[in-house]
């Protein structure tokens, strides 16, 4: 898989872009409007030149990384490729549309691979014809791509296992540490991840401790590098609380449920760090001032 299609630009498909240009890949970035195409393209650059600067890339990296990135607005312009990852908007109509139209334009050997975090792999791939549908599997990467080392590669109960062997084997070739697990909504990471987040928003709301005490207790008593509602804040409360409904209809288990307090702090806007307020208060970032709750 030599040639790649990565569709969305966003923080997850640019690093994804990236990742693989910088292992050798050719990689075109396909986005919905050149705006977003431009502003993606533009951050990845950045990332890169603070690698230079930095002393963590040479300037000849940057420059052979750059030459085999090509952007579009596009779709038909993913036709030629051996392997297209889907990051775009995490929704499924959206997906299901857009995996539609990729398949009438794809040669039948390309190999799909959706960056999803919690949606239905088995969902998207029945959007494609029944001989794709073999060719359909989930590569869901880990913010910020870069640096994080993990892919889990996700098969479906039809997935062919040469495809999933190859998968895997691209994952190690562009510098990643792939993990194999079935189509089940979270897969391995935010099926143990999101009920440890939801367990200390639940143990906040019945005043077991406060939130700074709650997050020192995890670092220190558990070495985590960071505490669970610092770490929340960085997801985002509204992603949180948007797969944690999704994992909850899948399964029925009160462990995934969404606590009240997450979902009116969703409602109220307080997403966390990009937005400015979550747990923690980030006026000063260096600095951030728990919220009284």
């Amino acid at each position: 898989m030599e040639k790649v299609a990565v569709l969305g630009c966003g923080l997850m498909g640019s690093g994804i872009a990236q990742v693989c240009a910088q292992a050798g890949r050719d990689v075109t970035v396909i986005e919905v409007s050149e705006e977003l195409l431009s502003k993606g393209l533009g951050r990845l650059e950045a990332g890169l030149n603070k690698s230079v600067e930095r002393g963590k890339l040479s300037a000849e990296s940057r420059d052979q990384t750059l030459s085999r990135l090509h952007g579009s607005a596009k779709l038909e312009d993913a036709a030629g490729a051996d392997l297209v990852i889907e990051a775009i908007v995490e929704n499924l109509d959206e997906k299901n549309k857009t995996y539609s139209r990729l398949d009438q334009i794809c040669g039948p050997a390309a190999v799909f691979a959706s960056n999803t975090s919690s949606l239905s792999i088995t969902q998207m791939m029945i959007a494609t014809s029944p001989e794709r549908q073999r060719r359909f599997i989930g590569m869901h990467f880990f913010n910020p791509v870069p640096v994080m080392k993990l892919v889990e590669v996700v098969r479906t109960i039809i997935t062919d296992p040469e495809v999933c062997a190859k998968a895997v084997e691209f994952s190690r070739g562009i510098g990643k540490v792939p993990v194999q697990t079935s189509d089940r909504t979270g897969f391995i990471v935010n099926r143990l991840l999101v009920p440890y987040m939801l367990d200390a928003i639940r143990a906040l709301e019945e005043g077991v401790a406060s939130i700074v005490d709650i997050d020192a207790a995890m670092k220190l008593g558990c070495g985590y590098p960071m505490g669970p509602f610092t770490l929340t804040d960085f997801v985002g409360l509204d992603t949180t609380y948007y797969i944690a409904n999704i994992m909850f209809d899948e399964f029925r288990e009160k462990r995934f449920a969404p606590p009240p307090l997450l979902k009116r702090m969703v409602m109220a806007g307080l997403h966390g760090r990009k937005s400015g307020r979550g747990f923690y208060d980030y006026q000063d970032p260096e600095n951030p001032k728990p919220l009284s709750l």
